[in-house]
């Protein structure tokens, strides 16, 4: 092995990364390569310590259990994961299996060495404390698998979970023959592929009831007039928390999976409830089976848990905002379709949009209600006057309704319930113009706040017409761009000349740091105006990333930085949240930067120089047109 190499991989790896080069330089003499071909044992449960800590260089390994006399999943180790430390100095055995999924190369690491490291090292024994020592004696016994359900579904593929006998038939059979096969095969779906043997559709045991029973259908007919030819599918190779959001979104119970584009199995609900043991799918289908938005105030109040579970198991702060959002928009569309039942069909089609984070899909704990409404052009002053009339009386019950379930009222009234907020398209496009055309601070202001919307319920169409309008008047809009630029620097990150943090100076947060406006407002702002100079339409944050990294040069050069800082940031912040929310506090963004482990404390003010030296290149590249 050449040692650069080596040292350059580990510079990308914690503990690692965060060693002196003093330290690493002693800790990888004597270093060794190890090849583990797919499907080896690299290590037993029960079996001795081992002699070396290991550091996937490239491949992966799975980490699993037995359980009832079947393989259980716990984990998967992808390249730069770490794994051997707890059994390393014979204070514990192996509690899992960790088997290769694919030709493995480890990097291994001599007892002694590291022994001596720790020894000599007070920061790289804490560095190695918490990165290794924070497994609880829980997870090593068998409720593992209940205890950190939701962790399973962001560490399983679906290939592990999902069936493969599958039930299929030709697409020309009748329904009587299909509910034979069912019957036969035990199963409650059907998949029908066509001649050239691709999935065309699907019959499940619901459709047989709603489609069939209920409807008195004549059991001859064909098959193809109750399947669903809208298939819903799933790559065996993702994770199952992307299965769980596609049928959360969909509000379905089976997912097609495929593998190379070929079907492969089926995947259900089900198969996620014994998984996890507990499910965000069980929240969203007590939302949809309520009648009443009284009946939603319970199911609401269960969604606190889901934070906890997700917060306790480890999973990424982007993956708790989209699921988070996914639950919250079935809330917020269950209370708006009880409201249409309520009221009857409204007498032009609308838009139910929000903006903000919500719009972006990066709301934490409930925040204010940020929506507006925009419906169709009516055809006359008659349809006018009566698309006023409903839409007055609408907004104010859903805006009744989402405070019932928990989403305080927006101080600032930037809700549907206030008449500027629900107009005819037209309306919203005169505004569209308005504000691009004259951008003062509250123009702006309007400007990126509706640029962050998207629709969640209705004729999303209405939406697109204005944010086309919107985006039509924004390219090449220097002042209008300059402006947005000054926001996007208006909150620099609290970092002082010497590095020092920079606090509140008095009042009730003195000494503490706030995170959203410091941290997480920064980089929304900047992605935003970025997002805004090429024209694209994506509201949530990392996907704006995403979306730039190969052609904004800024965000070419910062790509994987900014994802880190938002990452640690949010992910901070949730967790200070939820801590507030569990002694019975209202949850706010204040910290105390003591409280900070070091670590915390070495990562955020690293985070807060890269968003420092982001706007630095904007400051230079508006020089002219910052406020």
């Amino acid at each position: 092995m050449i040692l650069d190499e080596v040292v350059l991989f580990l510079r990308k790896v914690p503990p690692f990364q965060f060693l002196s080069e003093r330290a690493l330089s002693g800790m990888i003499k004597g270093i060794a390569s190890e090849f583990y071909p797919k499907g080896a044992v690299i290590a037993r449960k029960g079996g001795q310590g081992d002699d070396y800590l290991y550091v996937i260089r490239k491949g992966g390994a799975k980490r699993s259990l037995d359980y009832g006399g079947q393989e259980v999943l716990v984990d998967y180790k992808g390249e730069g994961d770490v794994f051997g430390y707890l059994s390393l100095f014979g204070e514990d055995v192996p509690w899992t299996n960790i088997t290769a999924i694919d030709d493995t190369i480890c990097y291994l690491m001599g007892k002694d060495r590291i022994k001596n490291l720790i020894d000599t090292d007070d920061e790289a024994r804490k560095l190695f404390s918490r990165s290794f020592l924070h497994t609880s004696d829980a997870v090593k016994q068998d409720q593992f698998t209940y205890s950190c359900g939701e962790k399973i579904l962001f560490s399983t593929h679906v290939g592990d979970v999902a069936k493969r006998n599958l039930a299929t038939a030709p697409e020309n059979i009748s329904i009587k023959e299909a509910a034979r096969i069912m019957t036969e095969r035990h199963t409650g779906s059907l998949i029908f592929l066509n001649k050239q043997g691709a999935p065309i559709g699907i019959v499940t045991d619901s459709d047989m009831r709603n489609k069939v029973v209920a409807q008195g259908m004549d059991v001859n007919a064909p098959v193809s007039t109750v399947m669903s030819s809208d298939l819903h599918t799933v790559d065996a190779g993702d994770y199952c928390y992307e299965a769980v959001l596609k049928m959360v979104k969909n509000n379905i119970h089976h997912l097609v999976v495929l593998k190379e584009q070929h079907l492969w199995g089926i995947l259900t609900n089900h198969d996620l409830m014994l998984l996890q043991g507990t499910s965000a799918l069980a929240i969203v289908r007590n939302i949809e089976s309520q009648s009443s938005v009284n009946g939603l105030i319970p199911v609401s109040g269960k969604i606190d848990g889901v934070y906890n579970m997700l917060l306790s198991d480890g999973a990424k702060a982007s993956n708790i905002l989209r699921i988070i959002a996914e639950i919250n928009d079935r809330l917020v569309r269950k209370v708006i379709t009880l409201t249409e039942t309520e009221l009857g069909p409204p007498p032009v089609a609308y838009a139910w949009i929000v903006y903000g984070s919500e719009g972006r899909k990066e709301q934490t704990f409930k925040t204010d209600q940020d929506n507006a409404i925009i419906y169709g052009d009516p055809a006359d002053e008659h349809e006018a006057h009566a698309a006023r009339d409903y839409f007055s009386r609408f907004s104010a019950l859903v805006r009744d309704g989402l405070l019932k379930v928990g989403f305080p009222a927006c101080p600032a009234n930037y809700m549907a319930s206030n008449p500027i907020w629900r107009q005819p398209l037209k309306i919203w496009k005169k505004y569209a113009i308005k504000w691009t055309a004259t951008p003062t601070p509250k123009a702006v202001l309007n400007t990126v706040t509706l640029f962050d919307s998207r629709a969640i319920y209705g004729d999303e169409s209405l939406l697109t017409a204005f944010r086309q309008r919107l985006q039509s008047n924004i390219t090449d809009n220097r002042l209008l761009l300059g402006k947005a630029a000054s926001l996007s620097i208006r909150n620099a990150p609290p970092i002082g000349f010497l590095k020092a943090f920079v606090v509140e100076k008095s009042g009730e947060h003195k000494d503490m740091l706030n995170l959203k406006i410091k941290g997480i407002t920064p980089v929304v702002d900047l992605l935003r105006l970025f997002t805004l100079e090429k024209g694209l339409s994506i509201t949530p944050t990392l996907k704006r990333i995403e979306a730039l990294m190969d052609t904004h040069s800024i965000v070419k050069e910062y790509a994987e930085e900014l994802v880190h800082a938002f990452e640690f940031i949010m992910l901070l912040r949730i967790q200070h949240q939820y801590e507030k929310i569990r002694k019975g506090l209202p949850p706010d963004n204040f910290i105390m930067p003591d409280k900070l482990t070091n670590l915390q404390k070495r990562t955020i003010k690293e985070a807060f120089q890269i968003i420092a030296k982001i706007q630095a290149t904007v400051i230079e590249r508006y020089r002219d047109m910052i406020w």
